[in-house]
């Protein structure tokens, strides 16, 4: 089988740009978050392996103040495919992979990791990352 020049490239690119630079292990126990790692590199692409060991669910929201303030006053507490985001069943083991922001519109390079199950994030079931570099 032949394989088109173009299309070669065009599957070069596509890996390059959708793999992982990592793995970083979450684990969600006692309505708390540990990550493995709280810093990351402007556009770093990471995927998160979140490990819930508690018996009830848990959420996984990841970005700044604002979003978890939309998540916060929000009533949708399943999440789809957006990145940064999932929400994961008691005893369970869910991925969430996102892209670190080159930028941050002023911020200092803090984001959130919050769960914002009714009572979850008031309880302080959040962790904060910094992107640096």
């Amino acid at each position: 089988m032949r394989v088109r020049p173009l299309f070669a490239l065009v599957l070069l690119v596509a890996a390059a740009c959708g793999a992982p630079d990592d793995d970083v292990k979450v684990t969600l126990e006692h309505s708390r978050f540990a990550l493995d790692r709280t810093e990351f590199r402007p556009g770093e692409t990471v995927t998160f392996v979140i490990v819930n060991d508690d018996p009830i669910d848990h959420e996984f929201i990841l970005g700044d103040e604002e979003v978890q303030d939309v998540h916060e006053s929000g009533t949708g507490h399943h999440h789809g495919e957006v990145p940064g985001e999932i929400s994961v069943p008691a005893g369970e083991t869910r991925t969430a992979t996102f892209t670190f922001p080159v930028a941050l519109g002023g911020s200092d390079g803090t984001l959130i990791v919050g769960c914002h199950l009714p009572g979850h994030y008031a309880y302080g079931m959040r962790a904060e990352v910094r992107v640096t570099g």
